[in-house]
């Protein structure tokens, strides 16, 4: 099984990306999803004992939570901290339990991947870009979303130059979703390519 991981920076068209891949046949790895469903579940109590008064009706309240740790970069590092691994079990299990199913590609979609040390878990990186003029509309066309916000994500995540810098694969997807269903199933060749030069397959 070849592993991809997937990552680009806010208002990228990552998500809608990640998508074609699935609708391709790929396993894809959801690792935002896997943040509410633990927000909701098992990183309950923890994130509570760490940031007290942040759960509402037995979950976290994102808005609350991410008021605290927006502009406290030590509570930032704590949250990561309980997070992270736990995103990490989940995404142990749902490569397995691929692997096990014999799908031949697993898309890890992780907004932070370089910035999380994901890179070296993967075969390859696949980073979505786009001008800046069209990442900041989308962004800023988001519910509730605030020129500030939108810096503070920006602040967050790794300058979307030096992520395409380290990918091995590029998605632009200023060029509209037809090229860009074009560019992932080119880059579905290429890895299929790649797994037969290394022997495995695609399996």
């Amino acid at each position: 099984m070849i592993v991809l991981g997937l990552t680009g920076s806010v208002g990228m068209g990552k998500s809608t990306t990640a998508k074609m891949f699935a609708a391709r046949g790929a396993a894809v790895f959801d690792a935002d999803a896997a943040v509410h469903r633990l927000y909701r579940g098992s990183a309950v109590a923890s994130v509570e004992a760490a940031f007290p008064g942040v759960v509402t009706g037995g979950a976290i309240d994102r808005a609350r939570l991410g008021a605290i740790v927006a502009a406290d970069r030590a509570a930032l590092l704590r949250l990561e901290a309980i997070v992270h691994p736990l995103v990490r079990a989940e995404e142990r299990r749902f490569a397995a339990d691929a692997a096990a199913a014999g799908r031949r590609v697993l898309v890890l979609d992780v907004p932070l991947l370089f910035e999380t040390g994901g890179a070296a878990r993967v075969d390859a990186v696949l980073v979505v870009t786009a001008a800046p003029g069209i990442q900041r509309s989308r962004v800023l066309a988001r519910p509730g979303m605030t020129e500030a916000r939108f810096e503070a994500l920006l602040a967050r995540q790794m300058p979307d130059a030096e992520k395409r810098r380290r990918a091995h694969f590029l998605i632009d997807t200023s060029f509209g979703l037809d090229a860009a269903e074009r560019a992932v199933a080119d880059i579905l060749r290429a890895l299929a390519g790649s797994a037969a030069a290394r022997g495995q397959g695609m399996r």
